[in-house]
């Protein structure tokens, strides 16, 4: 399956070539043409009715995850995080070490020997390290270098009604998206863009967005859920089961109102469940796109995601396929001339 590949896959924030690879191969035969631009960007193009504006269809490539940064005299390996992790989730996580994929444990002081005090708050990152097997320094480079990444071990699972556990569906549900786009819609020209490094500044968009200058753009994100019990609604960002999440407003953009209003009349004249994302926290790549040139109009669809930025997010297989109903369904309008 696409979304398994896709979160096994390491794609580390500036170490995208894994993913990027399994991208082109799925896309390749199917975009009239294609390319990577110098800071690693995928910039397709799909021929189909000339809609006499350009539209840009987006996702991010790479993922949190770690990265080494120095090999202590008894072959531990101290790492920094590369994008926004908790660090309350890393001790004890199993993770995989550079381009072979080392296999390693996240360790730690054992709670035995702690302090009273240490017990009551999480670990600094200062006091991790990652634990290969090795016994000294001299062993442990002979695997793993400084500047090697890590990600998390992390399965994909299918499990509950209809659910998926995984690791960096925050975005590789907007990359599978899109690929299902890619392949599927023959009937409408649209640029797919593929970018890096959204976790760590959303430094791909840019570029991508100069070289496309569309004049509206659409991001395929996952996006945080927190649907948990007593809560008050208004605290709940989205909730898992009940259709895309249509951005309002973020740390980086104000969504345009009119489009927005239109892909809510596409969702509702279409029987299609969809949720507004009620939070201004975080960002996507729109916050580059907008305002890039002369500026985009541009929309944020999100797949709703549990546990975002952590070794196991948790989605809705309804939610992801809602999702793609309603971008067929917004693309069909773009082909008709009503957005």
């Amino acid at each position: 399956m696409l979304l398994k590949e896709l979160t096994e896959a390491s794609g580390v924030s500036g170490n995208e070539k894994e993913v990027r690879d399994l991208i082109i191969s799925e896309i390749k035969d199917y975009v009239d043409s294609y390319k990577i631009d110098r800071i690693g960007n995928i910039i397709a193009y799909k021929k189909g009715k000339d809609i006499g504006k350009k539209l840009m269809v987006t996702a991010h490539m790479d993922e949190v995850g770690l990265m080494i940064k120095d090999i202590d005299n008894d072959g531990f390996l101290k790492f920094m995080t590369v994008g926004g992790i908790d660090k309350r989730i890393l001790v004890s996580k199993p993770v995989l070490v550079g381009k072979d994929k080392l296999p390693g444990v996240i360790g730690a002081k054992p709670i035995h020997l702690q302090k009273p005090d240490e017990r009551t708050k999480a670990l600094n990152i200062e006091e991790l390290y990652i634990d290969i097997g090795a016994r000294s320094k001299e062993e442990a480079e002979k695997y793993v270098s400084v500047g090697d990444y890590a990600i998390f071990d992390s399965e994909y699972i299918e499990f509950g009604e209809e659910l998926i556990k995984a690791k960096a569906l925050d975005n590789r549900v907007g990359c599978s998206l899109l690929i299902k786009l890619i392949r599927e819609v023959t009937d409408i020209s649209f640029y797919a863009v593929f970018t890096v490094m959204e976790e760590v500044g959303l430094v791909g968009a840019g570029p991508a967005a100069f070289e496309v200058n569309p004049d509206y753009a659409i991001i395929l994100e996952g996006t945080l859920c927190y649907d948990m019990p007593k809560l008050d609604t208004h605290l709940i960002p989205t909730y898992l089961n009940k259709g895309p999440a249509i951005s309002l407003i973020d740390r980086t953009t104000i969504y345009n109102k009119d489009l927005r209003n239109k892909i809510v009349e596409i969702a509702e004249k279409n029987n299609i469940p969809y949720q507004f994302r009620k939070t201004s926290m975080g960002g996507n790549d729109s916050g580059k796109i907008h305002t890039t040139r002369e500026g985009s109009i541009t929309a944020t669809i999100s797949v709703p995601c549990r546990y975002i930025h952590s070794p196991a997010s948790v989605m809705s297989k309804k939610d992801y396929d809602n999702t793609y109903a309603l971008l067929k369904e917004v693309l069909s309008q773009f082909k008709k001339e009503e957005l």
